[in-house]
């Protein structure tokens, strides 16, 4: 996992403060030639024609909203491998937005304003030039900004025990906003059955859906014992999620903070993502397990530390640290 340093977020939003700062100031010279009607969507098959309209004040807050969401979310997620990237993505928004202006400057008829596919090809171009200068900034950024795990098996925290002695390890861990979203959910099963049968049907069958796996994912316990590490709701003992000691390679403590959340695992809840899966309910510790198999499966619980110590020790009596 890599944690993004100060100066790497300063990077990536860079561009995207310089693009919005550009592109308020042209908004501002070419105000008395902008209609009040923009065309701001155009038909690939009609020769780059019009066929959407959005008002002025509406595309500019739109446009500028838009800038504003892509630089905070790449700020938030950027990696230093990426932040070419983010250079690209303002260049090339940047450029679509001035030139999507300039077309409907002076049009009398919004719909008669034409978006040729120059507009991309420029775009792209803008895209590229933006994506080497970020690359080239990635030297300013030290490449030893991984933090978070300790990967090695033999960096690992161990938990002393005598060879006779058994030990095991259980904590619960919740997701209050989980909690609420559930309740809500199905607060709305029986709302919905006293509605119109269509619609109150489906609110009610939404309310199952989303409320009853919401209910159980919100408050889970975790245990390490000799069995290996479980995962299951607090009140009941199914459904469950086990990684055998026999599968355990090691196991570490993260730190997650949201941006690694949702870059690693794409939000919170039971995520499934290529070479990982975990329960993720909130920020903070997390215990780490890294299978035989190279995959690695993460649980956010309190105390992690202590419980990936004893996997180690009750892994290694099996051989397989």
């Amino acid at each position: 996992m890599y944690r993004a340093t100060p100066r790497l977020r300063v990077l990536a939003a860079f561009p995207f403060g310089l693009t919005l700062v550009g592109y308020l100031m042209l908004l501002a010279v070419w105000d008395d030639r902008i209609p009040d009607t923009l065309a701001t969507h155009f038909s690939g098959g009609d020769g780059g024609r019009a066929d959407g309209f959005t008002g002025r004040t509406a595309f500019a807050v739109i446009s500028v909203a838009l800038l504003l969401g892509l630089g905070t979310g790449w700020t938030v997620l950027v990696r230093r491998t990426a932040l070419w990237g983010a250079w690209a993505t303002a260049g090339f928004a940047g450029a679509l937005l001035v030139l999507l202006v300039r077309d409907n400057l002076d049009a009398l008829d919004p719909a008669a304003v034409v978006s040729p596919l120059t507009n991309l090809a420029f775009g792209a171009a803008t895209a590229a030039l933006c994506a080497l200068a970020g690359w080239a900034l990635t030297r300013l950024v030290p490449a030893g900004e991984a933090a978070g795990a300790l990967d090695s098996a033999s960096d690992a925290p161990r938990l002393p025990l005598g060879a006779s002695e058994i030990a095991g390890w259980t904590r619960a861990t919740a997701s209050r906003p989980l909690t609420v979203l559930a309740v809500l959910a199905l607060a709305a099963v029986p709302v919905g059955l006293v509605l119109a049968p269509w619609p109150g049907a489906l609110l009610a069958l939404l309310g199952l859906v989303i409320g009853v796996p919401g209910l159980a994912l919100a408050r889970v316990r975790v245990t390490v014992d000799r069995r290996g590490v479980t995962v299951r709701p607090s009140f009941v003992s199914r459904p469950r999620v086990r990684v055998p000691l026999d599968e355990v390679a090691g196991a570490s403590v993260r730190e997650l903070d949201t941006a690694a959340v949702l870059a690693d695992y794409g939000g919170w809840g039971y995520r499934v993502r290529a070479g990982r899966t975990g329960v993720v309910l909130h920020s903070g510790e997390a215990l780490v397990v890294r299978r035989e198999s190279g995959r690695e499966f993460a649980v956010t619980v309190p105390d992690a530390h202590t419980a990936a110590a004893l996997l180690n020790t009750l892994a290694e009596r099996r051989g397989k640290v």
